[in-house]
C-alpha cells in the first residue's frame, strides 16, 4: 500500500449534492480527467483520489476527506501546494482546512533548520520570549534605517527586520541597506553584552535571492526573511536546503488569497518547507483573526512533530507595548514578540521605548 496524504476539506453545498461535490474534487486533485476514461491499473487504484469522509459541521457546510498518492508530490514543494488545493482553489466556497501527511515527508521536506531553539542560541535567550522589531516605513534611505536599527540594538532588542515593503528599490538598494546597518549593529554592543540581529527581506527572482543570501552571509548576518507565497513554495525551500547556516523568517503576506486555514497554512506548511520562524496577525491588531486562530497557529508551528524542529511563532500586526503582558499570557514563552510602528512612534525616544519592551520580556516568567 503507497502512503497518502489526507487532505480535508471545508465544502459550502446543499446536502443532496456534496457526495458528488466531494468526489469531484478528488478527481480534480488527482488525476484531472473522466475516470472511466483510464485504464492504466495503477493510476485508478493507486492515484485517483479517494473520498474518504464526509461530515455535517453546521447546516450547509460539510468537512470532506479526500486521500491523494504522496508519490503525486514528487518531492517538490510547489506540487504539494498543487496537489492539495490547485484547481480546488478556483471554487470560492471550497476550503483547504488541514492536511495529514505522511511520516516520510518530515525527511524529505526537512522542515526548519535552526527553529526556535536555535534562534534562541543566537541572542543568548535560552528559555525566554524573543523580541523583535521592524525597518520602516519604505522610502527612507538605508543610512536613515541604520539609524533607526541603532536605536532599536541600544535598547536591547533581539532581531530587527526589514519592513516586507524592503526589497531592492533605488531608495534603499538591498546592498546599501546590508552595509549600512550591518556596520552600525557591529559597532553597538546591546545592554547585557548581546548584539541584536538584523534581518533583512529577501526578494526577487531566485538567482537574485541566492545573491541576496550571499551579501547577507558575507556582512556576517545569519538570519532573513522570506515571503512563501511571493516568492514560491519550491523557491523557499530550496534556499533552505543550499543554506544551512541561515534561519529563515516566513512573512505571511500574500496568505490571505487562498483561502487555505492559516494554521495548516502559516503552521504547518511553512514550518515544514524551513520556516524557523513564522509571522502572523494577531488578534486585536490591524487584522481580523479570531484568537482561536492565532493559537492554532502558535500551536501548530510548535507541536513535537517527529523530524521537525519547533518553529517560532510571532504573533504582530498593530501589536502595542501595553499588550505584552496579555500576549505572554495567551502565548507563553515559545515566541517572538514583533513590535514595530507602536515603538516607532516613541521617535527621539526609541532607545527607552525599546528598553521598556524587551525589560517587561524578560520580566515574564520561564523556565
Amino acid at each position: 500500500m503507497q502512503p497518502r496524504l489526507q487532505a480535508i476539506y471545508h465544502i459550502r453545498s446543499d446536502a443532496p449534492a456534496i457526495e458528488a461535490r466531494a468526489r469531484a474534487i478528488a478527481v480534480e486533485q488527482s488525476v484531472e480527467m473522466p475516470v472511466a476514461a483510464i485504464t492504466d491499473d495503477f493510476v485508478r487504484s493507486e492515484v485517483v483520489g479517494r473520498v474518504e469522509a464526509i461530515a455535517e459541521k453546521e447546516r450547509g457546510l460539510f468537512e470532506v476527506r479526500i486521500s491523494l498518492a504522496a508519490e503525486t508530490v514528487g518531492g517538490d514543494a510547489g506540487q504539494l501546494l498543487n496537489m492539495l488545493f490547485g484547481n480546488t482553489s478556483l471554487h470560492d466556497n471550497v476550503v483547504l482546512h488541514d492536511v495529514e501527511l505522511p511520516a516520510e515527508f518530515a525527511e524529505a521536506f526537512g522542515g526548519p533548520r535552526h527553529g526556535l531553539h536555535g534562534l534562541r542560541r543566537r541572542v543568548g535567550a535560552p528559555a525566554r520570549a524573543l523580541t523583535c522589531s521592524a525597518l520602516k516605513p519604505q522610502g527612507l534611505p538605508a543610512a536613515k534605517l541604520a539609524e533607526l536599527a541603532r536605536g532599536f540594538a541600544q535598547g536591547g532588542i533581539d532581531y530587527i527586520k526589514d519592513d516586507h515593503g524592503l526589497a531592492d528599490q533605488a531608495y534603499s538598494p538591498f546592498e546599501a541597506r546590508i552595509e549600512a546597518i550591518a556596520s552600525v549593529l557591529r559597532r553597538v554592543e546591546s545592554p547585557g553584552g548581546g548584539r541584536a540581529c538584523y534581518v533583512p527581506s529577501l526578494a526577487g527572482d531566485l538567482d537574485r535571492m541566492r545573491a541576496q543570501i550571499a551579501l547577507a552571509s558575507e556582512a556576517g548576518i545569519d538570519t532573513v526573511m522570506i515571503a512563501p507565497m511571493i516568492a514560491g513554495f519550491a523557491n523557499v525551500h530550496r534556499l533552505v536546503r543550499e543554506h544551512p547556516r541561515v534561519a529563515f523568517v516566513a512573512h505571511p503576506t500574500m496568505a490571505g488569497a487562498a483561502r487555505i486555514a492559516p494554521p495548516l497554512l502559516l503552521g504547518k506548511l511553512f514550518r515544514l518547507i524551513g520556516a524557523d520562524a513564522v509571522i502572523f496577525p494577531n488578534h486585536g491588531g490591524r487584522f481580523g483573526y479570531s484568537p482561536d486562530t492565532c493559537r492554532a497557529i502558535a500551536r501548530t508551528a510548535l507541536e513535537e512533530r517527529a523530524g521537525l524542529a519547533p518553529c517560532v511563532p510571532v504573533p504582530a500586526g498593530g501589536m502595542t507595548t501595553d499588550r505584552v503582558g496579555e500576549l505572554l499570557d495567551f502565548y507563553g514563552a515559545d515566541v517572538m514578540l514583533l513590535i514595530g510602528g507602536a515603538l516607532l512612534e516613541a521617535g527621539e525616544r526609541l532607545v527607552e521605548a525599546t528598553a521598556a519592551f524587551v525589560a517587561e520580556v524578560k520580566r515574564y516568567p520561564h523556565g
